[in-house]
């Protein structure tokens, strides 16, 4: 009942926010722009929860699979409205590697269930 009684925002969190804001308008943005990019670039999808607390969006993709069969994946990143731009980048990418293929079959026995 305590936390229903606040904004949800106290004076730690405003800060937080504001540093957010510094860090991407000077570090990501300024990035980007300086280097004329369309998208950022990372092996799996760390980074998204990062990207999106600025309000930038992220597109997640299958890469690949590591020398055990497990899967993992890249993350396109861009500015606020490339969306569109980040699908088409995400799309060429899956139509170039091929990495997504369907997930083996199991066959179960009755003990597993």
């Amino acid at each position: 009942m305590a936390s229903e009684m606040t904004s949800g925002f106290g004076k730690s969190e405003i800060e937080a926010v504001k540093m957010m804001e510094q860090l991407s308008k000077n570090g990501f943005e300024r990035l980007i722009n300086k280097n004329q990019l369309d998208a950022l670039l990372t092996i799996g999808s760390d980074v998204a929860p990062m990207l999106a607390i600025g309000g930038y969006p992220a597109i997640s993709v299958p890469a690949g699979y590591d020398n055990k069969g497990m899967p993992f994946g890249i993350c396109f990143g861009g500015l606020k409205g490339t969306e569109p731009k980040l699908i088409e980048i995400a799309y060429d990418f899956e139509q170039a590697t091929r990495a997504r293929r369907p997930p083996p079959h199991f066959s179960f026995t009755r003990e597993f269930f």
